[in-house]
């Protein structure tokens, strides 16, 4: 199971980091593998994320997850975000942005920390919407009684998360981005730019979010008319198929995915830049961390973790709340890249060690209800 699921990534990893090597001797080999390890440390909480959604998708998608959207985190978000961040904030070509990323990449490492502030707030924003609708959500099992119970309440006020986004998003730009960092430890206003970076990323949870979502609920009223339909169907001697609206609720919710793992990534491609400024060094390193990501969500999946561990998925989402906090507070101070690493995978470890008392618990539970039933 192990070697079947992080079978790619064990190829994937030996093969980097020999190119590593080979064109950047042993400081490259060391950087790529600084930075794959930076990305699986900051990212592990987008896995046990990533599973809880996946879960609900076939096989046939959960490969294509694995493999299309694998070239999408490394190509797309690793390589190609990086450059294009700098094409439109210094206003050049695509193919400029790469000269002058190869040419010289302090000047590139300069423009890209320049544009944090907008990356912070698109990232802080949608991650912030994931955690809010999961905290304002009824659900049965809750892993923070005292806190969870009253806030799940509040998911009767219809768009309550949304006006608690904008309200942060408000106090961010007013109180933060004001002195947004800059290169060379200055500051400078970047309130306008956070405001329009934060509320491209609210729309686009949204859309994303809701389409998803939209799919997924025809999906489940359908089922029920399909079913009725089969048994009509198989009578005439032909059976309907439900492949059309599975496809389309599964190509929403890879999507929905994809800008997930998208804002997770923020962090760790901006964090990079602490380690290298070389782009391709970045590229293969990040890529390495990002290709275990995908092979931990789909071991998550399979091996049924998320329902073994009850309250994984809670500690992973306080996790994506905390990170989108840091990732707002970032926009002003400058933090260690170990924060925001050791913060997220504290507490899903914090919940993972809940999951295992209280299996426990139930373990022991069970045991004296059949003592009592047995009359021992």
């Amino acid at each position: 199971m192990i070697l079947k699921t992080f079978g790619w990534s064990f190829g994937v990893t030996i093969a980097g980091l020999l190119l590593a090597f080979y064109l950047w001797g042993w400081e490259g080999f060391a950087v790529v593998a600084i930075l794959s390890i930076l990305e699986i440390s900051l990212s592990f909480d987008n896995a046990v994320v990533n599973a809880g959604v996946l879960k609900r998708m076939n096989e046939f998608w959960q490969k294509i997850f694995l493999t299309i959207g694998i070239l999408i985190a490394v190509f797309g978000m690793r390589l190609v975000f990086p450059v294009a961040i700098v094409a439109i904030t210094a206003g050049v070509g695509p193919i400029e942005a790469v000269e002058l990323a190869v040419d010289d990449p302090d000047r590139y490492s300069e423009m890209v920390t320049d544009a944090h502030p907008s990356i912070a707030a698109f990232g802080g924003m949608f991650l912030l919407m994931i955690f809010l609708n999961f905290i304002f959500q009824e659900r049965d099992v809750k892993w923070i009684g005292p806190l969870e119970r009253p806030l799940s309440k509040l998911s009767r006020i219809d768009g309550f998360s949304v006006g608690v986004a904008l309200t942060a998003l408000l106090v961010t730009a007013t109180t933060i981005a004001d002195q947004a960092y800059q290169h060379g430890g200055t500051h400078a206003d970047k309130a306008e730019t956070v405001l329009l970076a934060g509320s491209l990323g609210l729309l686009t949870y949204l859309f994303v979010g809701g389409l998803s979502g939209y799919f997924e609920n025809r999906l489940e009223d359908d089922q029920e008319r399909l079913n009725e339909e089969e048994e009509a169907a198989r009578r005439a001697g032909k059976k309907p198929s439900a492949e059309g609206v599975a496809g389309k609720a599964a190509f929403f919710l890879f999507l929905y995915l994809e800008v997930l793992d998208a804002s997770f990534s923020f962090d760790g491609v901006i964090g990079a830049f602490a380690i290298t400024n070389q782009i391709f060094e970045m590229a293969l390193g990040l890529g390495i961390g990002a290709m275990y990501v995908r092979s931990l969500t789909i071991y998550l999946v399979r091996q049924g973790t998320l329902d073994d561990y009850r309250y994984l998925e809670h500690g992973a989402h306080y996790a994506i709340g905390a990170l989108a906090v840091m990732l707002l507070i970032s926009i002003r101070w400058h933090l260690p890249e170990v924060v925001t690493g050791l913060v997220g995978v504290g507490l899903i470890f914090a919940a993972f060690y809940s999951s295992l008392r209280a299996n426990r618990r139930d373990e022991l539970s069970g045991e004296g209800k059949k003592q009592v039933t047995s009359g021992v």
